[in-house]
């Protein structure tokens, strides 16, 4: 067997090891992991079509989608629910 052949096997190992690691996660860990990913492949995006660097892109961008995914409370959802903004009046 060549190198070639055995990539697709090693690639299913190593996702399935590295998944697995998520399962005794805090939900802020999961939401800091979570945000830094998205934000590294926001920053990236950015910074390709704005023609900048596409490694400091990423890194701004996953530490800060990092950040805010670690700093929001459980339960966020972004906006106010019906009750919240009936009582506050």
């Amino acid at each position: 067997m060549t190198i070639r052949s055995k990539i697709p096997a090693m690639s299913v190992v190593v996702l399935a090891v590295a998944l697995s690691g998520c399962a005794n996660m805090t939900n802020q860990q999961q939401r800091a992991l979570s945000g830094g990913a998205m934000g590294a492949a926001g920053g990236a995006a950015i910074a390709a079509m704005a023609g900048g660097g596409l490694v400091t892109g990423a890194l701004i961008g996953a530490g800060g989608g990092a950040a805010i995914g670690a700093l929001l409370p459980d339960g966020w959802t972004g906006h106010k629910s019906s009750s919240q903004t009936a009582t506050s009046k």
